[in-house]
């Protein structure tokens, strides 16, 4: 079976896995992972299947993403470590955690909640699927293909960090678009009612997300039982982009309690 592919940074005892989200990669976090790296963990940075580095399969689910994160666990000799995941990275990182609780040591989930989400990345992969490398010869060629159908600049500058030179005079993408244009059903599923985790859970959320509402308590207590929510001001999904500092100082006091 193929290993995930990760940026490490950082030497030591305490080992941190991020998860990036949907259409992102490890190297989205590499300014955090720098700073943790600092502090004294082994910071791997993982891109997860048909997303950065990593190898491209058609088969994908949120079993197959946690067992993908475990073979890389026990590929590198980790026995246990700090998981955090954001949105579809949150996810993974919560199957892992109920189905392999060993591995993990606590729990830091960014904007997500265990439930089912409705598919609503559909525009964002029309417009990725709408770049037409034969045609297109430079990212700015490709952001105005794409501002047709993303609005946000921060938006797109994020998505358009997934092209790159396949040749010299060649763009291509990272991501496996083929896949993840069918992939809506399978990164909005809930976690199954009976799986559970017991030990430490921080969930972030941005105030200005809808991704977790106050609702969503009753279901976070439900499948973890030692869980604390704390909401990140002035942030919405990519919390961790949008207001670093309150996301960083939310994490690091957290587990330094």
């Amino acid at each position: 079976m193929e290993l995930l592919h990760s940026l490490q940074l950082g030497e030591g005892s305490k080992q941190l896995l991020v998860l990036h989200g949907f259409l992102g990669m490890g190297d989205n976090w590499k300014t955090h992972g720098k700073r943790w790296a600092e502090q004294g963990w082994e910071v791997h940075l993982l891109d997860l299947r048909n997303h950065g580095r990593s190898f491209w399969s058609k088969a994908f689910d949120y079993t197959l993403m946690a067992e993908d994160v475990k073979r890389y666990c026990d590929h590198h000799a980790i026995k246990t470590a700090t998981v955090l995941g954001h949105s579809m990275g949150g996810k993974v990182a919560m199957l892992l955690a109920c189905r392999f609780p060993d591995y993990v040591s606590q729990l830091i989930i960014a904007d997500i909640a265990p439930k089912a989400y409705a598919p609503h990345h559909q525009t964002i992969l029309k417009g990725l699927g709408a770049l037409d490398f034969t045609k297109i010869q430079s990212r700015k060629e490709a952001e105005i293909t794409l501002a047709n159908y993303v609005e946000e600049p921060a938006v797109r500058q994020f998505l358009l960090k997934n092209i790159y030179r396949v040749q010299p005079d060649q763009l291509g993408f990272r991501l496996n678009i083929a896949v993840l244009q069918l992939a809506g059903e399978q990164v909005g599923e809930a976690l199954l009612q009976e799986l559970k985790f017991s030990k430490k859970t921080l969930f972030l959320k941005g105030e200005n997300s809808g991704y977790i509402s106050d609702e969503d308590e009753l279901i976070i207590r439900h499948h973890f039982s030692a869980y604390k929510i704390v909401q990140i001001p002035r942030a919405g999904h990519w919390l961790h982009a949008e207001n670093p500092q309150d996301f960083l100082e939310a994490i690091e006091s957290w587990w330094n309690d």
